[in-house]
């Protein structure tokens, strides 16, 4: 009797045989229905682009840590700003009455705390620098995104390796403005929401949270764009643009998913009073980020084939009846 070979999970393999193409596969509609389909297809290739993107953008890693409590002194401090008033007073007191006393246990209760050091200080300043990979890293796994949602083969670092190769001259200084961009507009929206600054104050903060809305859907079309086509940063932005507001029911449909996705990760991590913490720590280093991006991707990708690529290919597809050649079934 012949031995049976050990089945192993090779993520990274990109040599071994697929499962094959099956009737169900052979879906063209672009709909929620169209977008499972290829979900599904392609579900375990979104487990390695997601630690591509985690890995390519190591220096978030510095940050990581530097949020956690590794680095930082742990102290203790009262939760109550009466706690000092209340202190004094019985410091004063060599016989603190009752109500005094029990003052004190209410005032004084105690939560942990930490401060940054000099090292928490240097990884911060450390994770800075994923300014750099950002564009690189997004413009690479993109085009094996857009390979995923259009049907192509797809090899997962030789494809990522060709996509940087080809469009770092755009990725790099545009990663840079993308990640700022991304960094300055949650802190804009959280500064103005806990700054009381009357009817100006909300007027900012209703034109940034539009302008939050556009860029995160413009983001859907860019790196596509830079991809797929030889245009300028300019032309791209424009043409973002553009398709953030054409494209309204597609961005809508995967905001959407992708709020769902971060919601799932929150509740792993206060579900179960943080029993479930190490998931939410998980999450996002295998699923979260290359699951959003599809989404985004599916969503934008045909909409851009139907404005900018159909129109072309049918000018250049030439009449049947010129060629004399028989029609095809």
């Amino acid at each position: 009797m012949k031995n049976k070979e050990k089945k192993k999970f090779k993520l990274f393999d990109s040599q071994r045989e697929g499962r094959g193409v099956e009737k169900t596969d052979v879906y063209t509609k672009t709909d929620l229905k169209g977008f499972f389909i290829k979900y599904k297809l392609y579900f375990t290739r979104l487990l390695s682009v997601n630690l591509l993107m985690v890995l390519g953008n190591f220096p978030l890693i510095f940050a990581a840590i530097a949020m956690s409590t590794l680095t930082r002194v742990i102290y203790f401090a009262p939760s109550s700003p009466s706690f000092p008033i209340l202190f004094g007073i019985l410091g004063q007191q060599r016989e603190p009455s009752a109500f005094n006393l029990m003052l004190m246990g209410i005032e004084g209760v105690q939560y942990e705390a930490s401060a940054m050091t000099t090292t928490t200080y240097v990884l911060f300043a450390l994770s800075a620098l994923v300014i750099f990979t950002f564009g690189i890293v997004n413009v690479g796994t993109t085009y094996i995104l857009r390979n995923m949602v259009k049907g192509d083969p797809v090899f997962i670092f030789s494809d990522f390796a060709y996509a940087v190769r080809r469009n770092w001259k755009q990725a790099l200084p545009f990663g840079i403005l993308d990640a700022i961009l991304l960094f300055l507009i949650p802190f804009d929206i959280v500064y103005l929401l806990s700054t009381p600054s009357g009817i100006f104050g909300g007027i900012m903060l209703g034109i940034t949270v539009v302008f939050a809305l556009l860029y995160f859907w413009m983001r859907f079309y860019i790196y596509i764009q830079m991809v797929t086509f030889d245009l300028s940063i300019k032309k791209i932005l424009k043409n973002s643009l553009i398709f953030a507001l054409v494209g309204f029911k597609r961005n809508i449909m995967a905001t959407l998913g992708i709020v769902i996705l971060v919601a799932i990760n929150l509740a792993l991590a206060i579900g179960f009073y943080g029993v479930l913490s190490a998931a939410a720590i998980l999450f996002p280093v295998v699923l979260l980020f290359s699951n959003g991006a599809f989404m985004s991707t599916y969503a934008a990708y045909f909409k851009i084939k139907e404005i900018m690529i159909d129109p072309y290919e049918a000018e250049k597809q030439p009449d049947v009846e010129d060629t004399g050649l028989p029609e095809a079934e």
